[in-house]
């Protein structure tokens, strides 16, 4: 069994909806510290005592975040356990604490993460996306890319960056932007976006779109556009042009007889066997 310190910083994940959701360690934990560092009191209150927990309650936020730090930092220096929770999900990621985490690694001081709920993961694990999408590899590569800018011409600008990366991409966004992240996105066509909407909530709803059909996919019901998103960009495959083959062939040639460099650009590009094999024809004369 883990042992809990005194003196340390306990970093919580609490639900992302569904009050089921905490685990165990974490009741335990919440129940053992001396005082509870959060967010926002008038969400954690309510939410502590549904699982019948009372302890001090120290606001620590995006406001505050640098001054209350220190605060935290003075009761851990006194020997007490402080735990840390956001409103919704694993703190520090998207949500405050991690100015809070830094500053008591800074002291000195130990800091011992919990996890749980987190709605990244939770999207990444419907969405289905793969290391590279049509690959039959296993698992997800994948960028988190958090809220996007507000503004209209920055958040378009961020969009155009994310439509360069293959990858898959997490993106949250809330209910009030969440017309406009839809209208902007459309720009990405075709390329496949899951939708996580309330995830683990009563009203969660999960679906896969074209990226130029979310605008019309949020229209089509009133209350689509109500309630917290993370949204996955799926992984496209990259564009191959025929100087990346050619490119591939000089490398390989370089070091491999000319059929199997061929027969490896082949693998590498997605190319055709037959073009790559006069390219290096080619090539090998010049």
């Amino acid at each position: 069994m883990q042992h809990y310190p005194q003196a340390t910083l306990y970093v919580v994940a609490t639900p992302i909806g569904n009050l089921a959701d905490i685990s165990l360690r974490a009741l335990y934990v919440l129940q053992l510290v001396d005082a509870i560092a959060c967010e926002d009191k008038r969400h954690s209150q309510p939410l502590l005592r549904q699982y019948g927990i009372e302890k001090p309650l120290l606001a620590v936020h995006q406001h505050n975040e640098a001054q209350a730090s220190g605060l935290v930092v003075e009761r851990l220096q006194r020997g007490e356990r402080v735990a840390y929770v956001s409103d919704a999900g694993t703190p520090a990621v998207s949500d405050p604490g991690a100015r809070l985490v830094a500053a008591v690694r800074a002291a000195g001081l130990k800091v011992m993460p919990l996890p749980g709920a987190s709605s990244v993961t939770t999207v990444l694990s419907a969405a289905g996306v793969t290391r590279a999408e049509g690959s039959a590899d296993s698992g997800t590569s994948f960028v988190f890319a958090g809220f996007l800018p507000s503004k209209a011409g920055e958040r378009d600008q961020a969009i155009q960056a994310l439509q360069a990366d293959t990858r898959a991409i997490v993106i949250l966004e809330a209910p009030h932007r969440i017309e406009a992240m839809a209208r902007a996105m459309a720009v990405l066509r075709g390329r496949l976006v899951t939708v996580g909407r309330e995830l683990t909530k009563q009203f969660e709803e999960i679906a896969t779109l074209p990226a130029q059909d979310f605008a019309a996919w949020l229209a089509a019901e009133p209350q689509r556009t109500r309630g917290e998103f993370a949204l996955v960009l799926h992984a496209s495959a990259p564009q191959e042009t025929p100087e990346t083959g050619t490119r591939v062939l000089q490398l390989l040639l370089a070091e491999l007889p000319l059929k199997t460099a061929v027969k490896v650009a082949a693998e590498i590009t997605g190319a055709a066997r037959n073009e790559l094999y006069e390219t290096a024809l080619k090539l090998k004369k010049e």
